[in-house]
């Protein structure tokens, strides 16, 4: 059964309050602060994750590049932080941005586009807005 964080409110202790993976990594879900949609689902190491707190802006870990990677960095629509939660167990972050464009490659407001009905079809329904 994991183990729940049990935060102190020291400086510093978010290093040793978060459970990373075998890889360094720890999952990220920036979610919009004004609208409470869920825009995206990625990764932060340890250094994404100084980078993110440091600046303000979101920063994550690229898998596929295995460098960090600032969201909106080439496209112009980063993500500003508003607020970073860990879970109660801490295996899992909570990125709260303002986030003025898309946040899909494909130029959608979310990743999260594609519906899946109950018969199992599946159906894109949220337009590209940029």
């Amino acid at each position: 059964m994991p183990k729940d964080i049990a935060p102190t409110g020291s400086a510093a202790e978010v290093w040793r309050l978060l459970t990373w993976n075998e890889a360094g990594l720890i999952p990220v879900v920036a979610q919009a602060h004004d609208t409470g949609e869920v825009l995206m689902v990625a990764y932060a190491n340890r250094e994404a994750l100084e980078q993110t707190l440091s600046t303000g802006t979101a920063t994550y870990y690229s898998r596929s590049r295995r460098a960090l990677w600032v969201k909106g960095e080439t496209s112009g629509y980063l993500q500003r932080i508003l607020e970073v939660r860990a879970d109660c167990d801490g295996d899992c972050l909570l990125y709260l941005v303002d986030a003025p464009g898309p946040a899909c490659h494909q130029l959608r407001r979310s990743c999260f586009s594609n519906r899946i009905d109950g018969d199992g079809s599946v159906h894109c329904d949220r337009d590209v807005i940029a």
